[in-house]
């Protein structure tokens, strides 16, 4: 019998990560523990307290994990002299990066598991994804393509339109990619032009 492969530390976070995604996406918070998140990735037990400590630190690490590949998807965003097309890329980076974790946006933005509630550290540490939006908002009024108005208050008038395009997304309410993609296009469009 072969033996199993040795992952490093990203690898193996990543793959634990994933495991508990899912288990609580498809079966719910009840069917989240340590030893079926070990199973699913493959490892033993001692894998997921050697990293996180117990099943609570699982549950923060699917969380941060969560805004760290939303992060990574906003960084991803090219910077151009458009400021509107950058702030509307965002908007589809967030869909994007929805659509390949849905197994964690619940958690990101729900509470699926009631005894978590993030902490001050854990805030402070997703914040910077906010902070991308506000910026990018910001931006947009300073250059003139929006009304003058607050860019916090902005910011979160479209992280609440995303969130809730997500959320019946990931829920088939939007129908095929297609038509999904058109209500997205068509939704952001509205708001920007209310907007300028």
């Amino acid at each position: 019998m072969a033996r199993p492969r040795n992952r490093d530390y990203a690898e193996l976070r990543r793959d634990l990560v994933d495991a508990g995604g899912r288990l609580l996406a498809a079966e719910g918070p009840s069917a989240l523990s340590t030893r079926l998140v070990a199973q699913q990735a493959g490892v033993s037990t001692t894998a997921v307290y050697n990293l996180f400590g117990d099943k609570a630190g699982l549950v923060r690490e699917m969380f941060l994990a969560g805004f760290e590949r939303l992060a990574e998807a906003f960084a991803a965003v090219p910077h151009t002299d458009d400021a509107v097309a950058d702030l509307l890329a965002l908007g589809h980076a967030y869909r994007a990066n929805a659509l390949a974790n849905p197994h964690l946006y619940e958690l990101m933005f729900g509470r699926p598991v009631p005894e978590f509630r993030p902490d001050a550290e854990t805030a402070v540490l997703i914040q910077p994804t906010f902070d991308a939006l506000e910026t990018a908002v910001a931006r947009c009024v300073q250059e003139g393509a929006f009304a003058p108005a607050e860019p916090h208050d902005l910011a979160v008038r479209l992280n609440g339109l995303a969130h809730g395009l997500c959320s019946l997304e990931l829920r088939g309410a939007l129908g095929d990619p297609d038509a999904a993609r058109r209500h997205w296009d068509g939704a952001l469009q509205a708001m920007v032009r209310g907007l300028a």
